[in-house]
């Protein structure tokens, strides 16, 4: 058997090569949707990678799946991260069930890759990222917000508008049905900004630490846990001084789509608009700025991983970093819960 030893910090990562070439990893999906297609379809087109199974909900649709990838249907997770020609595990499912798996796979001896959130509670995230470290295994959660356009052109383009004071960002998305479906479930869907994790990710990554948040929650009810409608707003106070008013709404109540992400400072005004147009404002002078195009993040972030465990090179962030947007995420539903500001 031959071991791949990829060198992160002072720890070896090591793959175990069981698919008779140096390059090539096992790889296990967890989870039938949009993100498990988009991994499925990279692991397919990447020589050092071998998608070995699938574990999805409804047993129909996992063998379509598979099939579709030459992957073998599992209908239960947790055989999936036990067997033995598994060197990574992929987690693409419901958000309650991420640190279950996470955990699973990782006293398993694999690697994961977890779309965000890792969990839904940040004590069980700091857990996680321990056994993954004292096992010398990769844990990566996905950001992709951080890779794509908007993002980039926001952070490359906040020095310009001088000290930012006043941030606002809203995304609203209506939805007619919204249900059947599992992001209409407190349960499995978990609170808003929890499972929405990239609204406050994206302005940690940019502004840093934050001193206290203030929120507030409204369902519209149609059981005990699904929902029509949800609206979430949260106020961030950062310790630089700057406030940032984050809205997340989706559902049958709302009638306009909003993607809206504003910054104000001293020296100008950035404004970016549906996510692929972006103007820096300055008195009567407003220039475009560029947005490249959102698509293929999932691939990137895949290969990037990929990247990692064959050649050791660096991702984009560390679970920490996402464990950070987390805690201020429960902050948020502590706030909520109680009508208090919440010191992070």
């Amino acid at each position: 058997m031959v071991r791949v030893k990829v060198v992160v910090e002072v720890l070896l990562l090591p793959v175990n090569n069981k698919h008779g070439t140096f390059e090539t990893i096992g790889v296990g999906i967890v989870g039938t949707g949009y993100a498990a297609k988009m991994r499925a379809q990279t692991l397919q087109a990447d020589r050092r990678s071998d998608l070995v199974a699938v574990a999805g909900h409804s047993l129909e649709k996992t063998q379509e799946f598979a099939l579709n990838y030459g992957a073998e249907a599992l209908t239960n997770w947790q055989e999936l991260v036990d067997r033995s020609d598994l060197d990574l595990a992929i987690v693409c499912t419901v958000n309650r069930d991420h640190g279950l798996i996470t955990r699973a796979a990782l006293n398993s001896g694999k690697h994961v890759v977890v779309e965000y959130p890792l969990c839904l509670d940040a004590t069980e995230a700091e857990e996680l990222i321990a056994l993954a470290a004292g096992g010398g295994k990769l844990l990566h959660v996905e950001h992709i917000e951080l890779l794509g356009g908007l993002h980039q052109a926001f952070k490359q383009s906040l020095p310009a508008i001088g000290n930012p004071f006043y941030l606002r960002y809203a995304t609203i998305a209506p939805k007619r049905p919204a249900l059947p479906g599992w992001k209409y479930n407190r349960k499995l869907f978990g609170f808003p900004l929890t499972a929405a994790l990239s609204r406050l990710h994206r302005l940690t990554d940019a502004l840093g630490t934050v001193a206290n948040v203030s929120c507030q929650v409204r369902y519209w009810p149609v059981t005990e846990d699904d929902y029509s409608a949800c609206l979430c707003t949260a106020q961030l106070r950062f310790t630089n001084g700057a406030i940032a008013d984050v809205i997340y709404g989706k559902g049958e109540t709302f009638w306009q789509a909003e993607r809206k992400l504003e910054a104000h400072g001293d020296r100008g005004t950035l404004i970016f608009d549906g996510g692929d147009r972006g103007f820096l404002v300055r008195g009567e002078e407003t220039t475009p700025i560029e947005v490249a195009s959102r698509r293929g993040l999932f691939a990137k972030d895949t290969s990037m991983v990929l990247d990692r465990l064959i050649a050791g090179t660096p991702l984009y962030l560390s679970p920490e970093a996402s464990l950070y947007s987390l805690k201020i995420a429960n902050a948020a539903q502590l706030s909520a819960a109680t009508g208090q500001i919440v010191n992070c």
